[in-house]
């Protein structure tokens, strides 16, 4: 059966950006859609379309008659961007627990009770789908589109590092428990306290901020320059 356009673009970008965060392509390195198209045996189309969503998560740059490039990243811009990530869901899921329909909550503990099953089955990939669709439901549970817009948009920049993370070994495993109690909030009603937890799953600091750094290539997480 053939594959749709955007399903095999999605492959390519996951494929991509394993290779920019594991250093195999490097800061500077030029990717080529013609060579793309060659290496994977698509058309352009989907290499095109992957590589503006390797763009929308920063992790490359579009350069007029240049092409795209990958980019570099400073440890301040990363932890800028988690710090607001965190802010931006924490509203999203004490407004869900305000807001959600009981549908929704239902939708939100099935999505959480099949995270649970792929945490158990130790597919990384697999679980970050379904986790992704845990945070979109929880999203959409908050009533404001406005807001639902700019906390995916941010999730989109941050995308490839939290799908890092959950190869750190425990990581899925934390997740997991920490989703579970993002939902106990939810269900009770507890907006203040959902969203404490959600800041608290998403946030980064200290020796959770630097495993993540350390994990990731040299050339990839620079210091800031003037």
């Amino acid at each position: 059966m053939k594959q749709e356009p955007t399903r095999l673009a999605d492959q390519l970008r996951v494929r991509l950006e394993g290779e920019i965060l594991s250093g195999e392509l490097a800061p500077g390195d030029r990717l080529d859609e013609t060579k793309l198209a060659a290496r994977f045996s698509v058309s352009r189309t989907p290499v095109r379309e992957a590589l503006h969503q390797l763009a929308t998560a920063k992790l490359i740059n579009l350069r007029p008659r240049q092409g795209a490039v990958v980019a570099a990243v400073t440890v301040q811009e990363l932890l800028q961007m988690f710090e607001v990530m965190a802010e931006l869901e924490a509203v999203c899921a004490g407004l869900a627990a305000r807001r959600m329909t009981p549908a929704e909550r239902k939708q939100l503990e099935e999505s959480h009770e099949r995270c649970a099953d792929l945490a158990k089955s130790g597919d990384v990939n697999a679980y970050y789908q379904e986790n992704q669709v845990f945070h979109e439901t929880l999203y959409a549970g908050a009533h404001n589109e406005f807001l639902e817009n700019m906390t995916s948009n941010t999730r989109n920049r941050l995308a490839p590092y939290r799908r890092f993370q959950l190869h750190h070994p425990g990581r899925i495993r934390r997740s997991l428990q920490e989703h579970a109690s993002v939902v106990e909030a939810i269900r009770e009603g507890e907006s203040e306290l959902a969203a404490e937890r959600m800041r608290g799953h998403v946030s980064i600091q200290g020796d959770v901020f630097s495993d993540l750094v350390s994990a990731l290539p040299p050339s990839y997480v620079q210091a800031k320059t003037a």
